[in-house]
């Protein structure tokens, strides 16, 4: 499956999840949809996220509301962001961008329902307390990306097998970096390769 049909498929997810249970409750639903990114590099995924609305039976402005919030990478920001929730409040968070902007929602509130996508273990990053039974208010789509590192090293190694120096940019500013970087040095590590990690922003 590929990622567009993940983002659709949590589209589908928030829309289902819980507001169905409450849709009684308001004549008009709300989501709080949370990313750690902005709109411009999201254009795939609000794409996936609305036809997933869609194809549960929802429209944006006719029976549901979303409202944006937008981190742009200051990932210091999501925790005032996922409180605005909390006031308004909404029905259900949709948090894109990885565990940070989950992890801020999860701070936030413990009432409010939560739909995630993350490529890191969401177990690992306390999102939920297991995969077949996440628990609390959290549940999601997991891209299994991270846990790939070692993988992909493998793979580079069997086409470039004279690569001798491997370097890995990081977000320092996210947690699933720090994470990824472990598991690629680890990769290294079996592999006896040089691993070099260098920072970036964004």
């Amino acid at each position: 499956m590929r990622r567009r049909e993940f983002i659709t498929l949590l589209g589908g997810a928030a829309a289902v999840w819980p507001l169905a249970a409450r849709a009684q409750q308001s004549a008009m639903l709300v989501i709080g949809f949370l990313s750690a990114r902005s709109p411009g590099s999201s254009v795939p995924v609000l794409a996936g996220f609305r036809q997933g609305l869609g194809e549960a039976g929802y429209v944006e402005g006719r029976n549901v509301k979303v409202e944006y919030r937008w981190a742009e990478g200051r990932y210091d920001q999501l925790p005032a962001l996922a409180r605005e929730f909390v006031r308004i409040p909404v029905d259900v968070i949709a948090s894109f961008g990885g565990p940070v902007p989950a992890q801020a929602a999860k701070s936030a509130t413990t009432t409010i329902p939560i739909v995630f996508t993350t490529g890191d273990d969401p177990v690992e990053a306390g999102l939920v307390a297991s995969i077949s039974r996440p628990g609390g208010n959290l549940t999601g789509v997991y891209f299994f990306s991270s846990s790939l590192g070692g993988k992909r090293l493998e793979l580079l190694r069997l086409l470039a097998p004279d690569v001798a120096e491997v370097a890995l940019l990081v977000n320092s500013a996210s947690n699933s970096g720090q994470i990824q970087a472990n598991e690629l040095e680890e990769a290294v590590s079996c592999l006896r390769a040089e691993n070099h990690s260098a920072e970036c922003e964004h």
